[in-house]
């Protein structure tokens, strides 16, 4: 249904079934167009397509309201720094009407669902370590509201026309389970399957402990610590500092097999989100342009002499790991410091 050297992305039908909305650049050499992308309306019986956006800076992920009237998605003015928090976009289908319905938010919205009868958008953003459902108007007359809060990391797949919400859920000793509430009654939440319950019945995970720290300039940094299983203050234990990669990424609540692995055997974990880490609005996040590795060190290094100050760390026998960006700051880290084994 579409031709030419471009690539498309992220393709929906309007409810009438005769238009599709979709991503993409349709521009001479758009591959040289950094961080660029529009929203286009393509007429499936004539095969014309329609521009609807045209401002600079990356437009994606239409998803058009139940009436057909709306077409909500993400996007944000191009700027030359390494990290911004998206906004969540609502337009008329036409393209006019263009108002972000997150002006404020500081965070980036994922998995928008419009609500059935057309009033607004629900979508999921991640903010310190967690991700929860929130709601947008589609009007922009109020602020986005947080339909459910906990320490958790959740994943909304679907939404149903009469609000029944099903989604992925994972915690601290969760793996990851189904569980569907309504919207307008998040509190009453079930949960649908056990998948890992046989194997976890008989094992006993490392408590997880979360801590918050000073840094430099004063800085406000969050991480976690696990610790191994019938941990015993008066021991010392080995420590392990993990770094997450990106740079632009986020440390969550959620499970993670490795770490439980480590404490199992006998390692103190210690996992932190320090600047540059998405998750904590623009400015966090940007905080390392034109300036990676730097304080973002600082940050790591303080996160594990808070650890150390609570006792029962043999400082002889730490170590330090991290992919992608993370291997780019665990290589820093060893350059600067021989405290790590």
């Amino acid at each position: 249904v579409s031709n030419g050297d471009y690539d498309h992305g992220s393709p929906v039908w309007a409810p009438d079934g005769e238009t599709m909305y979709f991503s993409s650049l349709m521009l001479e050499d758009a591959e040289y167009h950094w961080r660029e992308s529009e929203i286009y309306a393509l007429d499936v019986a004539t095969g014309r397509t329609t521009q609807l956006t045209d401002r600079k800076g990356p437009d994606s992920g239409p998803m058009v309201s139940p009436d057909g009237t709306m077409i909500a998605f993400t996007g944000n003015d191009h700027v030359d720094q390494t990290y911004i928090e998206r906004q969540l976009y609502v337009m008329r289908s036409d393209g006019s009407m263009v108002r972000s319905v997150t002006p404020n938010l500081d965070r980036s919205p994922s998995n928008w669902r419009w609500r059935a009868d057309s009033s607004g958008v629900h979508f999921t953003a991640n903010n310190h370590g967690t991700r929860n459902l929130y709601f947008a108007p589609a009007d922009g007359s109020e602020p986005p509201v947080k339909v459910t809060d906990g320490n958790q990391m959740l994943t909304v797949s679907n939404i149903s026309n009469t609000g029944l919400a099903v989604a992925t859920m994972s915690t601290f000793h969760e793996p990851g389970d189904i569980y569907a509430f309504d919207v307008d009654n998040p509190g009453e939440i079930r949960r649908l399957t056990h998948v890992n319950e046989n194997l976890l019945t008989n094992i006993q995970l490392g408590d997880v402990e979360e801590i918050n720290y000073k840094s430099t300039g004063d800085l406000d940094i969050q991480g976690w610590v696990i610790k191994p299983p019938d941990f015993d203050p008066s021991r010392s234990y080995p420590l392990i500092l993990a770094i997450h990669g990106g740079p632009h990424g986020m440390y969550n609540v959620g499970f993670n097999y490795g770490w439980q692995n480590h404490a199992a055997n006998g390692y103190v974990v210690v996992y932190t989100n320090p600047r540059g880490s998405s998750g904590y609005g623009t400015d966090f996040g940007n905080a390392i342009n034109r300036a990676y590795p730097d304080k973002d060190f600082d940050d790591l290094m303080a996160g594990v002499d808070t650890v150390i100050a609570g006792g029962s760390i043999d400082e002889r026998n730490m170590y330090v790991y991290g992919c992608s960006g993370g291997g780019v700051l665990t290589a820093w880290v060893v350059g600067h410091t021989d405290r790590f084994a």
